[in-house]
């Protein structure tokens, strides 16, 4: 071993004892005839002194001069105890250092392309941080998420085994499977013009380990999804923690759920959950009072429907046709939004108008009085009764939303967000999780008009099963669904599976699919399914998504060792890249270069 001891653990009780250190040189400083290094690693950080007076020779002070910042060194000495107005206590080790009496060049570093230090961090580009992450890794702040991950992942593994779960690991080399999202594609070399596809999630294979009579599954399970980059979704790759269960209804899943939840939440921050157990709230709901089906439940902000005061006759047109069109008019009160000046409506206007809006109206309450660009159309008596029904008082301002109920839903629920991050109401120690229920089933297809497509997940059980799917209208069919939203953001999506043939052949045959469009897709579903398949129902945790709300990261490329970069490029091993023409010829594969 080229030490006796790490950075971080020198203590005063080490005093008087001869060790050996290794590490990265993070600082130096050189004070005429002494030379301090912070020596680091991931531990932590240990002083270390050249000084000839304590036992450093001039040819070692010779050598300690060349140290430069990231240089690799392994040093002996004996831990002496700093004087008391040296003593450091932002350090674990801030009470000791190592007087050096022998130094090893183990590795010299060339210039950085940045600067290590945490303080300036944000002088960095994060490209370049990215084509240099394993520079950028040596700092303290991604060496602790690296650390809290693990131990995250440490203690799940624990919680299930603790409630008699199996971890089973799934293939990578699997099928393509209609999951919400683009598949990435694997040509296979034997078999030519045929494809492995990636899993997007685990979904089949964990639904044949029920039928297998393995009743408690769970795995921190890969997951590769072709998707645009967002702040909270990383783009190829991701991790969640997939779990199922047989002979269980949804309370089961959620009992097994929320005291994981409490663990997490309770061992790995110092945030207080805002509702133990988590409420329950409807998914039409969720999109009525919150504009999103994952809202953040840590203000309140509530959007209403105000369809039914206005008159057919209205004087604003812009109301007036939405609601002859069948369309809803919804307002969200802003308590103490009068604040806001007129660049900051033009950009909440604006964020509106990115979800489909096609403005934003809106009335400030004024001391003097309210006062709006509509008022002249709304008139004094409707915008009264407005103002009543939303509860409005001075100092708060009322936004609008006209136009089919989707896009009102979600422009609102933007701006509700945003005004609550503007307000500070989106506290940092707070965690708000809430189960949102009652999905629909079906939902019209954005892609094919007049179609009807699966909602979500096309494996869940419909709530009625075979009779609801025969006798109700599709988009009247509820599906048992459930995903758990945390501050804002989806953090659990999970259901009761369909397990019976004739359900789910039925339930495809309503989103338009053929009987052998179904075999040819879920064939080996199907035949498990008729050799006695249990009732189960289970979830999958983004955790990779939690960890980032615990740790409070702006993005969850923070919570990767090796992350894409906002465009899904991975700029250190630079790919996507091309290959050599004699691999897309053993696969079968031509380049359309057009």
């Amino acid at each position: 071993m080229l030490r006796t001891h790490t950075c971080g653990e020198l203590r005063k009780e080490n005093i008087g004892g001869t060790i050996e250190l290794s590490g990265w040189v993070y600082r130096r400083r050189d004070h005429g005839g002494v030379i301090f290094i912070d020596l680091r690693d991931r531990y932590g950080v240990t002083q270390i002194k050249f000084d000839v007076n304590h036992g450093s020779s001039a040819e070692l002070m010779q050598e300690a001069d060349q140290l430069r910042s990231e240089w690799v060194i392994n040093v002996k000495g004996k831990v002496a105890g700093r004087p008391a107005e040296m003593v450091n206590p932002k350090l674990a080790t801030g009470e000791i250092e190592l007087e050096v009496l022998s130094l090893n060049i183990l590795n010299k570093c060339k210039s950085l392309p940045f600067e290590i230090e945490e303080e300036k961090e944000s002088q960095a580009n994060e490209n370049l941080r990215l084509k240099y992450r394993f520079l950028d890794l040596r700092r303290e702040k991604l060496q602790n998420i690296m650390k809290k991950r693990d131990e995250f992942i440490v203690t799940i593994r624990e919680y299930f085994h603790k409630h008699n779960f199996i971890d089973i690991q799934t293939p990578i080399l699997a099928n393509s499977s209609p999951e919400g999202a683009r598949d990435y594609l694997v040509p296979s070399r034997l078999y030519p013009g045929k494809f492995y596809a990636l899993p997007q999630a685990p979904q089949q294979f964990k639904q044949l380990l029920m039928v297998a009579g393995v009743d408690r599954y769970f795995q921190v399970a890969p997951c590769f999804r072709d998707e645009d980059p967002r702040a909270d979704r990383h783009p190829g790759d991701f991790y969640q923690i997939d779990f199922e269960m047989s002979f269980v209804n949804q309370e089961d899943v959620w009992a097994v759920t929320e005291p994981l939840m409490i663990e997490l939440t309770e061992k790995f921050t110092d945030k207080k959950i805002v509702t133990k157990p988590f409420p329950r709230v409807a998914y039409k709901d969720a999109l009525a009072i919150y504009g999103s089906d994952k809202p953040d439940l840590r203000f309140e902000l509530p959007i209403k429907p105000i369809t039914g005061l206005i008159p057919a006759d209205c004087g604003f047109s812009v109301f007036a046709s939405v609601i002859k069109d069948g369309g809803v008019v919804h307002a969200l009160k802003i308590d103490g939004g009068n604040q806001f000046s007129r660049s900051i409506i033009d950009d909440l206007t604006e964020l509106a108008r990115t979800k489909g809006a096609k403005g934003l109206a809106y009335i400030q309450m004024r001391p003097e009085g309210p006062a709006s660009p509509i008022n002249k159309f709304l008139g004094d008596e409707l915008m009264n009764k407005i103002i009543a029904e939303v509860g409005a008082k001075t100092g708060d301002i009322i936004f609008f939303g006209a136009d089919n109920f989707k896009t009102v839903c979600s422009a609102l629920g933007a701006v509700r967000s945003k005004c609550g991050e503007l307000l500070g109401l989106k506290d940092p120690k707070k965690i708000s999780f809430a189960w949102i229920i009652d999905f629909p089933m079906y939902s019209m297809s954005e892609i094919e008009p007049g179609k009807v497509d699966f909602e979500h997940n096309p494996f869940s059980m419909p709530s009625g099963g075979l009779e609801a799917l025969e006798k109700e209208q599709p988009l009247n069919i509820k599906a048992n669904q459930y995903d758990l939203a945390c501050n804002g953001f989806e953090i659990l999506s999970g259901a009761i599976r369909n397990h019976d043939p004739k359900i789910m052949y039925k339930a495809f045959e309503v989103a338009g699919y053929t009987a052998d469009e179904v075999d040819k897709k879920f064939g080996a579903m199907l035949r498990a399914f008729e050799f006695g398949a249990p009732p189960h129902g289970g979830a999958a945790i983004g955790f990779d998504r939690l960890l980032m709300i615990f740790m409070d990261c702006d993005s969850i490329r923070d919570i990767y060792a090796f992350p894409k970069d906002g465009a899904g490029r991975d700029v250190m091993m630079d790919s996507p890249a091309e290959v050599a023409p004699k691999q897309l010829k053993e696969l079968h594969i031509k380049i359309d270069e057009k």
